[in-house]
């Protein structure tokens, strides 16, 4: 259950000794039990099984997660001290946001995304207006983007380690897509092929900095709650678009 009192940290001073680095990033991967890849609504989407309808719900709806990494990530920015992780930290920005330097241009992820909805059979403008957005996407989405603005910087940054599970969610949308809905235009699929990538340099610096900050066992065991809390808001999420879209649980 998504914890709404996230933000009071419940660090006990007496929780045994510290994990190494090698056992607590074993601990943060075995989060990955909990990653919104196992929820029915994801595995109705890549089993092939969902309707047109439900895809395009599905793109609408987080499309207002997309447009959110942005505002999440320039939270973690302004609460950062540290120029070396601001430095890294702002490519995330580009990369969802787009960019021109120099001659080098780069649309970023929440245009490929719109090429994802178009090629789903969603107009620019119904995606853009957010018409198909359901309250409980909204709220899930919401309460994530202002985690990430009152909590310390690392914790922030910890809660984005979910990225350590995603490149395989994207790896199984570009594997059975094309097999299971070839009314999509494969061009679409352009956002996912990105993410592959984009997503194990992001886990890199996320890592190094949860791992280099959460150095006895009382803040490590406080990594784990703030991580399954991301958990639980992208679970959360599918939890929303399932309940509007007819998918049971």
């Amino acid at each position: 259950m998504m914890r709404a009192d996230i933000l009071q940290s419940e660090i006990q001073p007496d929780q045994g000794p510290a994990w190494s680095r090698d056992e607590f990033e074993a601990q943060l991967r075995a989060r990955g039990r909990a990653y919104h890849i196992h929820h029915p609504f994801n595995v109705k989407l890549n089993s092939g099984l969902a309707t047109p309808e439900q895809i395009r719900g599905w793109v609408a709806n987080r499309f207002y997660y997309q447009i959110a990494i942005p505002v999440k990530d320039a939270a973690v920015l302004s609460n950062c001290p540290d120029p070396e992780v601001r430095r890294g930290w702002v490519q995330r920005i580009l990369d969802h946001d787009g960019f021109e330097f120099g001659g080098v241009k780069d649309e970023g992820g929440i245009e490929a995304w719109l090429r994802l909805a178009e090629a789903v059979g969603l107009s620019r403008d119904e995606v853009l207006d957010l018409r198909h957005v359901v309250p409980a996407m909204r709220f899930a989405v919401d309460a994530y983007v202002n985690f990430a603005r009152r909590a310390p910087w690392q914790e922030a940054v910890c809660s984005s380690l979910t990225e350590l599970f995603a490149p395989e969610i994207h790896r199984q949308r570009l594997a059975s897509w094309p097999e299971h809905y070839p009314w999509i235009e494969p061009q679409g699929l352009g956002y996912f092929r990105n993410r592959v990538s984009q997503a194990r340099r992001d886990v890199e610096q996320g890592l190094a900095v949860t791992l280099g900050h959460f150095t006895t066992r009382a803040l490590q065991e406080r990594a784990l709650q703030v991580l399954q809390f991301k958990l639980d808001i992208l679970w959360a999420m599918n939890d929303a678009m399932a309940q509007r879209y007819g998918v049971s649980q």
